[in-house]
């Protein structure tokens, strides 16, 4: 998946939900309610417009789509950083003080169950410049397609990090790629599994998902292509899929419910879970939905 990034973000006049600072931002800072409070998109640029936020996303070759979303159904407190350039250096996202009531109802909140959530860090490194896309961009050789692997957090919209950052702050525990491909019976652990972006994945990481019982895959395109990681070396190199080694080549695990096709519908609409072997599969790429649509979010934990 490719996507460029445009965040037109519309604030009201009464702007208590939002709000914008100027600075000049040159390294990566943790911000708010915890790791995953920040996220870090492309450049954009701010309006103000009759109280509405609005998304431009680009996904490449399938033209753009605007997401609208109204301020005041906005579930969670958005903090905009932008360089003096006028570009956005990141976003903030944090609990609103009231709506806690709320939080507690749509929240993992005093639940007998056990679920979590799995970080896609596979996928975030993927996405790092001199990567994997710019392999696919012809922009620089094969030797793009083995990469660091790190565990430091650097949430962005190829890694699902809003998605992270509103579960989080709902109170889900979460994993990451690497605990499951180092342990893939850390899954049985847990009632529930919500994968997010997690595009990248190993066979181990691949195994153990689909064989788990109920696992909610809340975002399009997930288990897509095959990576090795060798702990060892601490380098992670792309194996199978996204038309590698052939151009050919889609799922890099040849899944029968990949449903990458879906990933562009960004608006999310028409969602709507279809039911899998072992769990649920939503039809669309829900970053901007999970701000505001408190079905949706109450839905996970009732799974």
């Amino acid at each position: 998946m490719i996507f460029l990034v445009v965040l037109i973000i519309v604030t009201p006049d009464d702007s208590s939900n939002t709000k914008v600072e100027q600075s000049n931002y040159t390294q990566i800072e943790r911000l708010g309610d915890g790791i995953f409070s920040t996220i870090y998109d492309s450049a954009a640029k701010e309006y103000l417009q009759n109280n509405m936020m609005y998304y431009q996303v680009n996904a490449i070759d399938e033209g753009n789509q605007t997401v609208v979303i109204p301020v005041q159904k906005l579930l969670f407190q958005n903090n905009y950083y932008y360089n003096p350039n006028g570009s956005l250096n990141h976003t903030g996202i944090y609990s609103d003080p009231s709506k806690v009531e709320l939080y507690h109802k749509i929240g993992l909140y005093n639940s007998s169950k056990k679920i979590v959530f799995v970080y896609p860090i596979f996928t975030q490194i993927a996405y790092e410049k001199n990567g994997f896309y710019d392999y696919y961009a012809g922009r620089c050789d094969s030797s793009c397609l083995t990469l660091k692997l790190t565990q430091d957090i650097n949430g962005k919209y190829t890694s699902s990090g809003r998605a992270a950052a509103i579960l989080t702050l709902l109170n889900y525990p979460y994993i990451t790629d690497i605990d499951i491909d180092k342990n893939p019976d850390i899954l049985k652990r847990y009632d529930t599994v919500i994968m997010l972006h997690n595009e990248y994945v190993t066979k181990r990481e691949f195994d153990a998902v689909i064989q788990h019982p109920n696992v909610i895959y809340l975002y399009a395109n997930a288990l897509y292509a095959q990576v090795f990681v060798d702990y060892d070396s601490n380098r992670m190199t792309l194996i199978r899929g996204h038309g590698f080694p052939q151009a050919s080549i889609g799922n890099g695990f040849d899944w029968k419910f990949d449903n990458s096709k879906s990933e562009y519908n960004n608006v999310c609409y028409d969602l709507n879970f279809t039911e899998v072997d072992n769990g649920d599969m939503l039809n669309c790429y829900p970053s901007y939905r999970l701000y505001y649509d408190i079905a949706l979010l109450e839905s996970l934990k009732n799974d």
